[in-house]
Parts: C-alpha cells; structure tokens; sequence
C-alpha cells in the first residue's frame, strides 16, 4: 500500500487557489453533505465546536471520494491533540494561535517522527493504513500539510520569522481574534482590521509560503483572493445554515 497523496499539500506548492468551507457541526453526516459542494477543502474544527478528536475519523472517512480534501483543526498546538489527529488520517491540520517562532517549531516537532520530532510512534494506525503502508515512519512527513494561524497583531509583527521556520507550509489569517486582539471584537470588518490583513497577506507571500484567511464576506475574500490567498475559507456551515433558517422565517413572518 503507498502513502496516500495530499492534494491540498500539492495545490498549495503549486500556487492553485483553492477554496475551502468550515465544518463545526459534529458527525459523518454534515462532512459528507458539504464534500458533495464543490468546495476543494472541508476544515474539521475541534478548537470552537463539539467536534472532538474520536469524531474526526467518521467525518475524514465521510469525505472520502467525493472531491474536497480534509483538513483538520485541534483545539491548540498541543503535541498530544496532534499526534491523536496524525493517527487518525489527518494529513493537513491548521494549528491555531502561533504567536512565536518558538511555538512555531514547536507545531513543526509536534508533526515529525524521531530524530526530526517528537512525534509518538505507533504502527497500528488508519494513517498508515494499519501498518499496511510501507515506510510510513520515514515518509510521512512529506505527505504531512502544516498550516499556522497568526491571528493577533502581535502575531503579524512576527510572519516573517515564523514563516522562515522549515516544515511550515502556510500561515492562516483568523480576522476574528486579530480583530480582537486589535480592540476591536466583534468586528473583523473594521477598517484597521481589513488594512492589517490586506498588508498582512502579501508579507506572507513574500515569504514563499502559501497565504490563507477566513473571510465569509464574499467581497472581501475575492479581495483576500486577489492579495495572494491561495487556501480561502468563505463559509461557516453553521452559519450558514442559521442565516438560511432566519431568511425562511422571515419570508412568512412577514419581516
């Protein structure tokens, strides 16, 4: 059995943009209804839903076949939550909240086998086909997809260096917590916000690293798009179905 190949991994290395959809609702059947889209990437998020490490695998499994590739979110940059994702089949993951270098070689270590890492070694995995993939100790990392958020201000004072760390393959803008973290929450459209970020992605590609955002305004992501994202997320599943449920409300409520 060969080591799978990571289109995403692929598309990114070859500077294709490539658009992606958030899932946060828990369970096979949401992941599988959104692979059916026509979207290139399907996000698993474990760090702001119910979904936990055990449900990923249903929802990658879910996916399989139907075009998107998967990727994965824990809840932080913790080596445990990494490795438990490794081994479950997760080939791209987007770690968030990376502040430092540091912590950026920290997500780089947390990914890679002994002696390049620290990743645990475990034979019998659905990430090397249960031991059925030959090699895989040796050559998982070149299938392996590391994307960081840098979603402070603090963080973007900083893409450069963490940019520069080998192993990373794409830095991710989360204009939620930027916009926080710049005083002012709850709006990631305020217009120091969208500067920061519109000087921010062309730094990011500047560094030979694929750019990435959440941008679930379709105006501002075909801007993002324009700057040089090449892995765009332009919609929110729960979002998206709450704004489709109010719309139909409102239509026979007269609103």
């Amino acid at each position: 059995m060969d080591l799978p190949k990571n289109r995403f991994k692929q598309a990114l290395a070859e500077g294709r943009s490539q658009i992606g959809m958030w899932c946060t609702i828990p369970g096979p059947v949401p992941a599988e209804a959104l692979a059916t889209c026509g979207y290139d990437w399907v996000l698993i998020d474990t760090e702001h839903s119910l979904t936990d490490i055990p449900d990923t695998m249903a929802m990658m499994q879910a996916m399989v076949g139907h075009g998107p590739s998967s990727l994965v979110r824990p809840a932080a940059n913790d080596p445990v939550l990494i490795k438990r994702l490794l081994d479950l089949g997760a080939q791209s993951l987007l770690i968030p909240y990376v502040q430092t270098r540091a912590e950026a070689e920290a997500a780089v270590a947390a990914i890679r086998y002994a002696p390049r890492g620290i990743r645990g070694v475990s034979y019998m995995t659905r990430a090397s086909g249960y031991g059925a993939v030959d090699g895989y100790l040796k050559r998982a990392e070149t299938e392996l997809c590391l994307l960081l958020q840098v979603e402070t201000d603090t963080a973007l004072t900083r893409i450069e260096e963490i940019a520069a760390v080998d192993g990373v393959d794409g830095l991710f803008i989360g204009p939620s917590d930027l916009a926080a973290s710049m005083g002012h929450p709850g709006e990631p459209g305020h217009p120091e916000v969208v500067a920061a970020i519109e000087a921010a992605i062309p730094r990011i590609v500047a560094t030979g690293k694929a750019a990435g955002i959440l941008a679930t305004d379709v105006t501002f992501a075909r801007r993002c798009i324009e700057l040089g994202t090449t892995f765009t997320a332009v919609g929110v599943d729960l979002h998206l179905l709450v704004l489709a449920a109010r719309r139909l409300a409102a239509e026979f409520r007269g609103a």
